[in-house]
């Protein structure tokens, strides 16, 4: 009997251990993300004061590339039609952070230990990068049109304007910047109550 309870303890943590934290359930309203992941504010704002960079902006490029899905990875390529083929990049986690973009924000920032799973990471992660982007482009830390087009091109690639050719990817620009606004009226009205 003490065996069959100790098994069903440690299937139990086993699979709490695999679960993941799911998005927010009205993801189009920051007072509600707040109000049902309380920590999540207190990261972003930890983000905000160490970067600079507006909670709103940060969490409308998070929203806008992930959906705040914490395993979201961009749809695999099929390999003969119906087998799943690899990844088209490493984009991973809530920020769709690259491989290689994120080992330089581990070794930038000393966080060796940083997931791109985990909330706290990813959106310090996003205030780094957006930080990143006035030093090597001259963006605004409140301009989310321009910090979105730099975030999916890379600094190089936005400085070289190669976003001029993806109207797709400027709509794109263009939702995050208004998500942006939205969220900052909404912000400004629950940081009151």
């Amino acid at each position: 009997m003490n065996i069959k309870i100790a098994v069903s303890c440690l299937l139990s943590l086993w699979i709490l251990g695999c679960a993941t934290t799911r998005p927010p359930a009205r993801p189009e309203n920051l007072c509600s993300i707040f109000g049902e992941k309380p920590q999540w504010y207190q990261d972003a704002l930890s983000s905000q004061k160490r970067w600079g960079i507006p909670i709103p902006v940060m969490m409308a490029i998070m929203y806008q590339e992930s959906a705040f899905n914490a395993d979201a990875r961009p749809p695999r390529t099929s390999c003969l039609f119906f087998f799943p083929g690899p990844y088209p990049s490493s984009a991973y986690g809530y920020s769709q952070a690259l491989d290689g973009t994120w080992e330089n924000y581990q070794r930038d920032t000393g966080s060796r230990g940083a997931d791109r799973d985990d909330f706290h990471d990813a959106i310090d992660f996003i205030g780094w990068y957006c930080y990143l982007s006035f030093s090597k482009s001259g963006i605004a830390g409140n301009d989310a049109y321009q910090l979105y087009l730099a975030y999916h091109e890379g600094h190089s690639g936005f400085n070289r304007r190669t976003y001029r050719n993806k109207p797709w990817l400027m709509n794109a620009a263009g939702r995050v910047e208004e998500r942006a606004k939205r969220y900052a009226g909404q912000l400004a009205y629950c940081e009151k109550r």
